[in-house]
């Protein structure tokens, strides 16, 4: 299983709004800091048919903070259709990754709200990599079910039994940075949806949200995978009790 290839990029509605000025600052900050003789070697890793620029992870955010925090947009619209064309346009998967950071980015908190689950559900279905789906489903879909769980709780129980994997494994997986502030019944549920799935990643992430809780709450963890020992995957059993 590889990433897929960018989407082609198009003018449609969602996109017009898109600040370019802002885009072609991203393009020639990453262009600039680019390492090319580490593209082959990140791109063979991630399993990738996108190519790589060949930013290290720290090399990009130092490349991105001066231009996401000099050029402010000004209102949610341009932002989310910013970060759509970024996202859609990406010829390089660091491209990708400045369109996540750029959703983040501490000028637009204002604009988490359930409003913005389109764009990171449009990123985790076209994203279907653990990279980019692990970010926006714990730093983006986590704080948004956070401030607004009568909006988002039913998205996420509707997700966890979804087609696709990568909505059930972002199901899952949101809470993570939730600690004691957590929806146990959501988790058990989407958990519960995915307990036959035969999908590596569906049940890594089952074994990581439970390991991770395990750091709240051992018992609980332990009660949860001993009822359930019949049906759990050896691979989510193992995760979730490494540290217990």
């Amino acid at each position: 299983m590889s990433v897929p290839a960018a989407v082609s990029p198009g003018t449609d509605a969602e996109t017009l709004a898109a600040d370019r000025e802002l885009i072609a600052a991203v393009h020639a900050a990453l262009a600039e800091h680019a390492e090319p003789e580490r593209a082959p070697a990140m791109q063979t890793y991630m399993r990738s048919s996108m190519p790589y620029l060949g930013l290290r992870a720290p090399v990009l955010a130092r490349a991105l903070r001066p231009v996401l925090a000099e050029r402010r947009l000004p209102d949610a619209e341009v932002w989310a259709a910013t970060a759509r064309a970024l996202w859609r346009e990406a010829a390089y998967r660091e491209e990708r990754y400045a369109a996540i950071a750029l959703t983040g980015h501490r000028h637009y908190r204002a604009f988490q709200t359930p409003a913005a689950l389109p764009l990171y559900e449009e990123m985790i279905v076209t994203g279907r990599w653990w990279d980019v789906v692990d970010e926006v489903a714990i730093r983006r879909v986590g704080p948004i079910l956070r401030a607004y769980p009568a909006e988002l709780t039913p998205v996420m129980l509707r997700w966890s039994r979804d087609e696709d994997l990568w909505r059930r494994r972002t199901s899952i997986i949101c809470q993570i940075a939730f600690r004691d502030e957590i929806d146990l019944d959501l988790l058990r549920a989407a958990i519960d949806a995915n307990l036959a799935e035969k999908d590596f990643f569906v049940r890594k992430a089952i074994g990581w949200a439970l390991r991770q809780h395990a750091r709240i709450d051992p018992d609980e963890v332990r009660r949860f995978v001993a009822a359930r020992a019949d049906r759990m995957s050896p691979l989510s059993r193992r995760e979730a009790l490494k540290h217990l």
